[in-house]
């Protein structure tokens, strides 16, 4: 997992790998919480773009984050999941929380 702030645009990105279960989770919320709460972004995104695997505790992940920034007046951007987990997301519903979306490989790599 890679996490990047920007302060320019209070902008926090978490690049997400590997697979999202129970096991990966708890470490996963742990370490995305201590970023949110160091920067309060007005934007987090987490970027699924090296996600290979992801069952219910990654719906859980994207839902208690929702719930830490939203009182902070910040916005959720999913991006880049394969065509696999966007189908997960939108069975979840959680294009009513956040905004899924893919970006350019370009755009990924800065």
């Amino acid at each position: 997992m890679q996490i990047h702030y920007n302060p320019e645009t209070s902008v926090l990105h978490i690049r997400l790998d590997g697979e999202i279960d129970h096991h990966s989770s708890s470490f996963m919320r742990s370490e995305i919480d201590d970023a949110i709460y160091a920067y309060m972004p007005e934007m987090l995104v987490l970027d699924f773009q090296d996600v290979s695997f992801m069952d219910s505790s990654g719906i859980g992940l994207i839902m208690g984050r929702y719930k830490i920034i939203s009182p902070l007046g910040s916005d959720l951007i999913i991006a880049n999941p394969s065509p696999h987990i966007g189908r997960i997301l939108k069975l979840a519903g959680m294009e009513r929380l956040a905004k899924i979306q893919n970006f350019s490989q370009k755009e990924n790599q800065s």
